[in-house]
């Protein structure tokens, strides 16, 4: 059974750091209501959640994919380009320990978000898009390319101005399609194959396996678009993690192995 690490949003979310958005209230009672109810919809398809241990003081930690990326069996440790995230690590080293992964850690001065990495697998490769621009540099991509290329990956950088993070903009769908909503994809021409959606978060899918995505309730023409293609969309609304930049990717690591 595939593995979900997550870990549940603290008291302090409503400080979470912004970059891109105006400021707007946050329902933190809200909030936890909604990531419950994203914890049950990945435990209802198949999916073995672990929760990361709590991190109380760091507002962002409930964002917990910028933490860590996992290829394969192979866990890397992330520097957030933000100091005040980089305390959310050590609690998902423990819990990446537990499930017994290979670990490595991206080290100082490099700086990298696991929102900017999206790994896209299809028939004879292995790639992961690292977007360069705002919380990942160029040290902590190139670390990344060395770190995983033992693993059969390839690590291509692509800009990103527009979003906080690349998989802000973009996400795959099962057979390697990019896509995401032209607005805020700043070079969709980097992407072999890009699609476009209709509104910014149809931009964001996780792939539950088969023919299976995990969207938002805010992109309802999008979830349509990808019904007719064949997908099956399962629906959740987060949109109080949304106003903090946050999407359906972000709150989990997905681990396959």
């Amino acid at each position: 059974m595939p593995t979900a690490l997550v870990r549940r949003p603290g008291p302090l979310l409503a400080d979470g750091l912004l970059t891109h958005l105006e400021r707007v209230p946050v329902d933190v009672d809200a909030a936890a209501a909604q990531w419950q109810e994203y914890v049950a919809a990945l435990d209802a398809n198949g999916w073995d959640v672990v929760e990361v241990a709590a991190a109380d003081d760091c507002p962002d930690a409930v964002f917990v994919e910028d933490a860590v990326v996992v290829f394969d069996d192979l866990a890397v440790l992330t520097r957030p380009g933000a100091p005040s995230r980089r305390a959310e690590v050590d609690g998902v080293h423990e819990a990446v320990s537990r499930l017994g992964l290979d670990i490595v850690t991206i080290a100082p001065p490099g700086r990298l978000d696991g929102g900017d990495v999206l790994k896209v697998v299809d028939a004879d490769s292995k790639t992961a898009y690292v977007g360069l621009g705002g919380r990942t540099d160029t040290d902590g991509c190139e670390q990344l390319a060395r770190l995983v290329a033992s693993r059969g990956w390839s690590v291509r950088p692509v800009p990103v101005r527009s979003v906080l993070h690349l998989k802000s903009a973009v996400t795959a769908l099962p057979d390697g399609t990019i896509i995401g909503h032209p607005d805020v994809v700043d070079e969709p021409s980097a992407f072999p194959r890009f699609l476009a959606m209709p509104e910014p978060e149809g931009g964001h899918v996780v792939l539950l396996g088969g023919d299976r995505l995990l969207i938002s309730s805010a992109a309802p023409r999008s979830a349509e678009m990808l019904s007719a293609m064949g997908y099956e969309t399962i629906v959740v609304d987060i949109d109080e993690f949304e106003k903090l930049e946050g999407c359906v990717t972000c709150l989990s690591v997905r681990v396959r192995i």
